[in-house]
């Protein structure tokens, strides 16, 4: 069995031609999850091969739309496309089932109440959600948003932790210390640097902070493609970089 990390969308809000908004997908077993679901996340699975019918878990870092907007896409989807019987998990931060019960209220009581079994939580620090047999989900809080964390998968094969979208944080790389994978977003360059988001060097020191064995950097703002984002972050990072397309597979602990 082998824990696998697809990086679905590695752009931002930002409209691109080959970048769609976050989200990642995380498959071993019969444990499927969608982390963060922005703008184009349906049919990036699909156009990927990704067998998005079957998602167990959708995981949300926070409330930005750009991270959570397509999320009553796929609940629609997965009733009038796939009709779906299995339950589908749905897990975030602190606020998620009072935000689903507002688009509920908004636009329709299937966000809440699709036609299949659904179940929904808030996430807390410290309290591990079991996603499978020998495989976990845990959390720690990020500067980004009042509600905003970073997710860890862990199993057998190492730690996975996606960053969602965070500041500078020493405590971050400390909770993600000695991670298999680390997929960390990477915003803006140098030049226009600001605390709720990283840049390339940044995103390296988090990295080596957590003396974390391979570093995937994603959500990219179109100004820090303009710099060589791997050099910036290898300047304080000693392990091998990889920047993320659309699509793009790793085989994590491998």
């Amino acid at each position: 069995m082998s824990l696998t990390l697809v990086t679905v969308g590695t752009g931002t809000v930002a409209p691109h031609p080959k970048r769609s908004s976050p989200a990642n997908w995380v498959e071993r077993g019969e444990v499927r999850v969608l982390m963060d679901c922005g703008a184009g996340t349906l049919h990036r699975l699909a156009e990927f091969g990704l067998p998005w019918e079957h998602v167990s878990h959708l995981a949300l870092t926070h409330f930005h739309p750009d991270h959570f907007g397509e999320a009553p896409a796929l609940l629609f989807a997965l009733k009038w496309a796939t009709h779906r019987e299995e339950p589908l998990v749905v897990l975030g931060p602190v606020g998620t089932v009072q935000l689903f019960k507002r688009l509920a209220d908004a636009i329709g009581k299937w966000v809440t109440d699709p036609g299949y079994p659904l179940v929904m939580l808030d996430l807390h620090p410290g309290e591990p959600f079991p996603l499978g047999a020998d495989m976990t989900l845990e959390v720690h809080r990020t500067p980004h948003t009042q509600e905003s964390v970073a997710l860890g998968v862990r199993a057998p094969e190492g730690l996975l932790v996606y960053t969602g979208d965070t500041g500078p944080s020493e405590e971050l790389g400390d909770w993600a210390t000695g991670c298999a994978l680390l997929l960390a977003e990477c915003s803006l360059p140098e030049a226009m640097a600001i605390d709720m988001h990283l840049t390339p060097r940044q995103a390296g020191a988090l990295a080596q902070r957590a003396a974390a064995r391979r570093l995937v950097l994603t959500h990219f703002y179109p100004p820090v493609e303009q710099v060589d984002i791997v050099t910036e972050a290898a300047s304080v990072y000693r392990g091998p970089i990889v920047v993320a397309n659309d699509g793009d597979r790793f085989e994590v602990g491998r």
